[in-house]
């Protein structure tokens, strides 16, 4: 069996090992052992992906496709980005509405 893909974490490991399962080849998952000292990050790159000799070939070019279709995380926004924008302009409002009533009131 030959290393095909360094996962970052278990649960990466396990999406690429099942993505190649329903393209017909067989793989494995490495490090399950070694997450338990380090918890639930990846145990200093000992999680890996393996699969037989014959299916190298074919797993990299499914990898390569996986890798290519995935989404940089910089193109994608921050997971608070939408709610940072609504409180701006929510504090936005507040303000305005505050200012209204005080010219409303002078």
């Amino acid at each position: 069996m030959q290393i095909v893909y360094r996962a970052g974490d278990l649960t990466e490991a396990h999406i690429v090992a099942g993505m190649l399962h329903s393209r017909g080849i067989e793989a494995s998952v490495g490090g399950h052992y070694l997450q338990g000292a380090m918890g639930d990050i990846g145990a200093a790159g000992f999680t890996n992906v393996h699969v037989e000799d014959d299916d190298v070939f074919t797993a990299r070019q499914i990898i390569d496709e996986y890798e290519a279709s995935s989404v940089p995380a910089a193109t994608m926004p921050a997971p608070g980005h939408r709610t940072e924008s609504l409180a701006r302009g929510l504090v936005l409002l507040i303000v305005a509405v505050a200012l209204a009533l005080l010219l409303l009131k002078g």
